[in-house]
């Protein structure tokens, strides 16, 4: 692993032009690159997404200034993460994996089965029980093959909103909550602020519950709650 001294000298070298300090930065800090990329999986091909990854890397070799005061790899990342979102929001025909059109194929045709013998859908668990494979599997199977992705789920909040209209502010239908973006604001969070809405919506751990946890007041966490879905609006409407 590079010192910090050794990535800033580099980095310096690859910004005069030096295709050898490139490559090194690059080589020694694919741990990072893959990474952010495993956020991605099923989206994109995984050489497709590492040669995208290295782009924004590079992007951000050539670009970080010390004089930021910030880390290098705390500059790289969003600069990576840039990269992917963007050409997966503006590529338009993006290839996906086969494994996920298939499981998404599966996926339609026992949701139909159900649908017709059974009033309550599925939930995510259960499908990946179903199917046996991991739940961020199913998550992405549902993203590829465009099914909306359920934020109906209250967190057992007190007077039972559901995340959806939260993050949307009561204004925004759920059909219109693109999931991936979703997530992706959920993990970008501070562990702290990621762990509240992760026991609160997909624990289903109430205010109290989760103020236990952390210990502090029921209504602390009222007030981060409130705050961290602030911000994760603002994040999805820019």
């Amino acid at each position: 692993m590079l010192s910090v001294e050794e990535t800033l000298s580099l980095i310096s070298a690859a910004q005069q032009g030096d295709d050898e300090a490139k490559e090194k930065l690059v080589t020694e800090n694919l741990s990072l690159v893959k990474s952010i990329v495993r956020r991605f999986k099923g989206r994109l091909e995984y050489d497709d997404l590492m040669q995208l990854g290295a782009m924004g890397f590079i992007k951000a070799v050539m670009g970080f200034d010390s004089g930021y005061g910030v880390r290098f790899s705390t500059y790289a990342v969003p600069m990576i993460t840039g990269e992917i979102k963007r050409f997966l929001r503006d590529d338009g025909a993006v290839k996906v994996s086969r494994w996920a059109k298939t499981l998404a194929g599966k996926i339609a045709a026992y949701l139909d089965e159900v649908r017709k013998t059974d009033a309550r859908e599925p939930t995510v668990d259960e499908l990946a029980e179903k199917f046996g494979c991991e739940r961020g599997d199913i998550v992405f199977a549902l993203d590829t093959a465009q099914f909306v992705v359920s934020l109906s789920d209250s967190g057992g909040d007190e007077d039972g909103t559901p995340l959806g209209e939260r993050i949307a502010g009561g204004e925004m239908p759920e059909e219109n909550i693109d999931g991936l973006m979703l997530r992706d604001s959920i993990m970008e969070l501070p562990e702290r602020e990621k762990k509240i809405i992760i026991l609160r919506y997909f624990r289903d751990k109430t205010q109290s519950e989760v103020a236990g946890e952390l210990g502090v007041s029921q209504v602390q966490v009222s007030r981060l709650e409130n705050k961290i879905l602030k911000k994760i609006r603002e994040k999805i409407a820019d």
